[in-house]
């Protein structure tokens, strides 16, 4: 059984980690624990070098707490601005003794009123519960599932960028070669 280490207490951030280990590898089994560690970064990264930056440092201070894992996830939401306006997204890091997989999530854009108290250095969550009237909703189905209607929520964002940081875990020989002499191709 190998151990996952989920570098942050948010259930939502544990479900779309387990979630997506259990969809990449359905046949193996895991024992999924959480642990707090800092980012690194502000509480509201606010863009994408620094979203991935604080889900790196979340990897490397999981592995430092909890060294026997097999792999160590760093799950971190940023924002952006663009000309489209502010975005949100995350950074999903999986990092094993051997390898690491990145991938970002789809990326949404927030309404004027969100953005307005994100200039204001206000946190994400904590903007949503005041334009939206909602407790917690960070820990629930977040941004995009209030913005949504629930059509997407937080859990499905960030479980299929887990999935997509496995990718290189999945298919090992294709992305390093092995001590068999296969070179990576696929051929």
């Amino acid at each position: 059984m190998s151990k996952i280490v989920v570098a942050s207490t948010n259930p939502v951030k544990m479900a779309a980690t387990q979630r997506g280990f259990h969809r990449m590898f359905p046949d193996k089994t895991f024992h999924f624990e959480a642990v707090s560690v800092p980012s690194g970064v502000r509480e509201q990264p606010l863009s994408s070098a620094e979203t991935l930056q604080g889900a790196m440092q979340r990897t490397r201070a999981a592995s430092e707490c909890m060294p026997e894992a097999a792999y160590w996830v760093g799950i971190e939401g940023g924002v952006e601005t663009d000309r489209h306006g502010v975005g949100a997204f995350a950074w999903i890091v999986v990092r094993s003794s051997e390898d690491i997989g990145q991938s970002r999530t789809g990326t949404f854009y927030l309404p004027p009123s969100v953005a307005d108290l994100l200039g204001r250095g206000t946190e994400l969550g904590e903007a949503m519960d005041t334009v939206f009237g909602t407790v917690d909703s960070k820990h629930a189905g977040g941004a995009i599932g209030l913005l949504s209607d629930n059509a997407v929520d937080r859990i499905q964002l960030y479980e299929q960028a887990v999935v997509l940081a496995l990718v290189s875990f999945k298919n090992d020989g294709l992305y390093k070669p092995d001590r068999s002499g296969h070179d990576g191709t696929g051929k």
